[in-house]
């Protein structure tokens, strides 16, 4: 394949926001150049067998099937004109590309993308990436500690210590500066696909009215690219034979993710060098957080078990059940027509039940959870701190952050900055800022106030649900009584509702995510950090609301609002407003939460285990279709 790498000079040209131009008509393109498969499942290099694999683009070449009709054909034409504009872009800014046809489709094609060192060396410096400049020779307190943790530590045999170094913001004027033993192995294979990433989301691949399109994402939405990947490591359940795979995921999945391992910590700096920091830091607080979660939950099964034995022995409870005392107690009917006045002692199974939960055990574990929470975020905090000092991220500025390319594409405006008085381009006016903040901000609260609406029509369907079941029953038996030794129409409404509740509360999580998604982009942040800042307030408000408004209503409002004996309170002037049991809504709060919280787990785990290996095998076995076409899991 010719040689498209540019020099020094020109390198520096390219560096956003000017990039290569695409004329409409008389374009040559440079294109891949199209090589066959070297029967190497397993290589992460070209057919040179020397430049390294940094990222690949897949796409389907339909043209080539005689099945497809002319009207299509003409779409198609387009979209291969896109594709090569596209791929000769990148060839322009010093990228290296080949192309080879899938086995088992022939329309099938995998662009294979390689980053040269001068490459490299440039993107790494405007993306002010952190590399070694010496290796770090201050010794490290040992702690009493440490052979306590060794016990549970992955063997320095099995996975040797990372070297730490000295680190700087790359420069290549002072490249002489920098650690480098080896050019192939200076930027590690993560940061050669993050900087390979960065470019292919700026390049452009057409101009239509004086408009740029650019960015791989554009062209994985219109179907014109069918997936854009880096490449793992070698096979993660067998060992490479091939002395250049180092085997790192290999690694990490016998001394880390496999379940015979579910004892040792987590090889945080092994998992940061093949993942980068945030997965990093994602595994970090997840295990931090599940070694807290240890105590509260031995505290909280101590309480639960505290309140299961003290049951017995429930005052109230044991007054509530005495038929000299609840017996000769009579309440009000719980609805009107359909239901008859009830004495006080058939409440006597749910007050016993209630008497596990609503102890002195309970108060114990609330106030415990208070302290527990503020101590986990302190401890959280001085663990961040020292990884961020570890790993490098504590000197990181925002002001040093590359814009995102939707927003430098849309950089019309000219405006003053009022510090350093110069012009700038921005993408929007003051007004239009302002425009779009307040339209931001008014979608939300409409989509949280369609959460309450949900909340509300849970609330209705509670109502109508209880006299329906109340209804049905013998005239001698009322809506409080045991239908069976656990089961009165009040709680089979209960249970019901929650899990009505916990369906509409999952759709619309995934409603909201893609909601949230939508918004932020139209806010258009300025930078990633901006963006995953705005994207993060919104799901978290989406979602708070979602999981825990029907909880807020059955702790602090259902019961409070009922009325008086001959006088109760309606929703809408037909529905009687519910009530609580004599006991509380406590029983039935803790209801809600466990089907919410239960089965929020259960379906977290489906779709973090049991879909990916599924989508995995399917893909290995069917190959790529449209409905798979974004995959990360393809093999070549």
């Amino acid at each position: 394949m010719k040689n498209h790498l540019l020099l020094s000079e020109e390198m520096e040209q390219t560096i956003l926001p000017t990039y290569g131009t695409i004329q409409e008509n008389g374009m040559r393109f440079h294109t891949a150049e199209m090589v066959e498969f070297n029967q190497n499942s397993e290589s992460l290099y070209f057919n040179d067998d020397q430049r390294r694999i940094d990222y690949v683009l897949v796409y389907e070449d339909e043209i080539l099937k005689e099945q497809t009709k002319n009207t299509k054909k003409n779409l198609l034409l387009k979209q291969k004109k896109k594709r090569q504009a596209y791929e000769s872009n990148l060839m322009r800014n010093g990228l290296q590309l080949e192309a080879t046809k899938s086995v088992s489709d022939d329309g099938l094609v995998f662009v294979k993308v390689h980053a040269p060192w001068e490459v490299l060396c440039t993107y790494a410096e405007v993306m002010h990436i952190k590399l070694p400049i010496q290796p770090n020779d201050l010794r490290q307190k040992s702690s009493a500690f440490n052979w306590f943790t060794k016990i549970f530590s992955v063997s320095e045999n099995v996975i040797n210590p990372e070297q730490e170094f000295f680190t700087a913001p790359f420069e290549k004027d002072r490249i002489s500066d920098f650690y480098i033993n080896d050019r192939d192995s200076f930027f590690t294979p993560a940061t050669r696909s993050r900087i390979v990433q960065f470019i292919l989301s700026r390049v452009e691949y057409a101009v239509k009215d004086n408009v740029k399109k650019f960015g791989i994402n554009k062209l994985l939405d219109s179907g014109i690219y069918k997936a854009a990947f880096p490449l793992h490591d070698c096979r993660f359940n067998v060992k490479s034979e091939d002395a250049r795979c180092q085997n790192e995921r290999y690694l990490l999945y016998r001394e880390w993710a496999h379940p015979r391992s579910f004892f040792k910590l987590q090889p945080l700096d092994f998992v940061r060098k093949y993942y980068g920091e945030k997965i990093g830091i994602y595994f970090a607080w997840l295990g931090f957080y599940t070694r807290m979660l240890l105590l509260a939950a031995i505290v909280g099964l101590c309480c639960f078990l505290y309140g299961y034995k003290s049951q017995e022995s429930c005052t109230w409870s044991k007054e509530v059940c005495d038929p000299n005392i609840g017996g000769s107690i009579i309440m009000c009917p719980q609805c009107d027509k359909e239901c008859t006045y009830w004495y006080l002692n058939i409440t006597c199974e749910s007050s016993k039940k209630l008497c596990i939960f609503d102890s002195f055990g309970t108060l114990v574990f609330a106030v415990f959870m208070g302290i527990w929470v503020t101590l986990f975020l302190e401890f959280w905090k001085r663990r961040q701190a020292e990884l961020e000092y570890e790993w490098d991220t504590v000197e990181f500025l925002e002001q040093e952050e590359q814009p995102l390319p939707e927003y430098e594409a849309k950089c019309t405006h000219v405006v003053v900055n009022p510090i350093t008085q110069q012009e700038e381009h921005v993408p929007y006016t003051m007004f239009g800022k302002c425009l779009r903040m307040a339209f931001c901000t008014s979608a939300v609260l409409f989509w949280i106030l369609l959460i309450v609406a949900s909340v509300v029509g849970i609330i209705v369907y509670r109502l109508s649900v209880f006299l329906v079941f109340s209804s049905s029953l013998p005239r001698h038996i009322n809506g409080t009584e045991a239908i069976q030794k656990y089961l009165t129409p009040q709680t089979a409404t209960t249970v019901t509702a929650s899990i009505i509740s916990f369906i509409i509360i999952m759709l619309l999580n995934m409603l909201y995510e893609r909601v949230a998604i939508m918004i932020t982009d139209f806010e258009l942040p300025r930078t990633k950090t901006e963006y995953e800042n705005s994207l993060t307030t919104k799901m978290f408000l989406f979602q708070f609301v979602n999981y825990y408004s029907s909880c807020f209503y059955i702790a602090f409002f259902k019961g409070k609002f009922v009325g008086y004996p001959g006088d109760p309170v309606y929703w809408f002037g037909k529905f009687r407003n519910e009530e609580c049991d004599p006991g509380g809504c406590l029983l039935e709060l803790t209801t809600q939460l466990t089907i919410i919280m239960g089965g929020k787990a259960i379906w977290n785990n489906i779709q973090e285990i049991l879909l990916p290996d599924r989508n995995n095998k399917a893909s290995v076995g069917t190959g790529l279709s449209s409905s798979t076409s974004r995959k990360i899991g393809i093999v070549l």
